[in-house]
């Protein structure tokens, strides 16, 4: 009966092990019918524009005026919802190499934080994306755009802190590397996050929102 139990709980502990790597690390295919949209989208560029593209998960997805906002770049959205830096790193050709943009636009870790994954990993693999872009297109100019704060996920506040901290460093280091920090545009002066920006599942933003976002992006354009 011991030796039972035993079993029975390793078996337990297999199990439990087996689902926090699922949640851990998502399936990229779950998403490959967004990216394939994506991949085969064509555009009626004018040549003498510059090629930017913005991509990552949902809130550059829903980012749907982005193009409106910066007419004088040649603008494409690469969002793809509910991604995470391993999806982009899977789908990289797809998204990002294939089009050879002259500055690229990464917004990733806000579902990367929301999945468990702890802030080092998260910087490992947005390491290995960079040296991979460096490599493949070294005149591109790279700017993370910063895991926003959101009322839905303001449990994980300490988590997303850390983990701009760190990408912010990173980027100071790299060459053609930026950092778009949006997460305190979207804080009041007592260090909350605006309740008005964002739409009924308080995660994604609204209008106002974007509003925020634009005057940080628009920097680094």
């Amino acid at each position: 009966i011991m030796k039972q139990k035993i079993i029975f709980k390793l078996f337990v502990l297999g199990i439990l092990l087996l689902g926090s790597l699922a949640t851990n690390a998502q399936d990229p295919t779950r998403i490959k019918n967004q990216v394939d949209e994506l991949f085969n989208a064509e555009y009626n560029f004018s040549p003498d524009k510059k090629q930017v593209i913005f991509t990552g998960s949902s809130s550059v997805r829903m980012w749907k005026d982005v193009q409106q906002r910066y007419p004088e770049y040649n603008i494409i959205n690469n969002g793809f919802g509910g991604s995470q830096f391993s999806d982009l790193i899977y789908f990289y050709d797809e998204l990002i190499t294939k089009r050879t943009p002259e500055i690229l636009f990464i917004y990733e870790g806000d579902n990367d934080i929301a999945s468990d994954k702890k802030p080092n990993k998260i910087l490992k693999e947005a390491k290995g994306l960079i040296a991979r872009i460096q490599r493949d297109l070294p005149q591109t100019k790279v700017v993370f755009i910063s895991p926003k704060p959101s009322i839905a996920r303001e449990n994980l506040k300490k988590d997303y802190i850390k983990l701009n901290k760190k990408l912010k460093k990173y980027c100071e280091k790299q060459e053609n590397l930026e950092f778009a920090d949006v997460w305190n545009i979207m804080l009041d002066e007592n260090g909350n996050v605006y309740t008005d920006i964002f739409i009924e599942d308080g995660l994604h933003m609204n209008k106002k929102g974007y509003d925020l976002w634009a005057k940080v992006i628009g920097e680094f354009l």
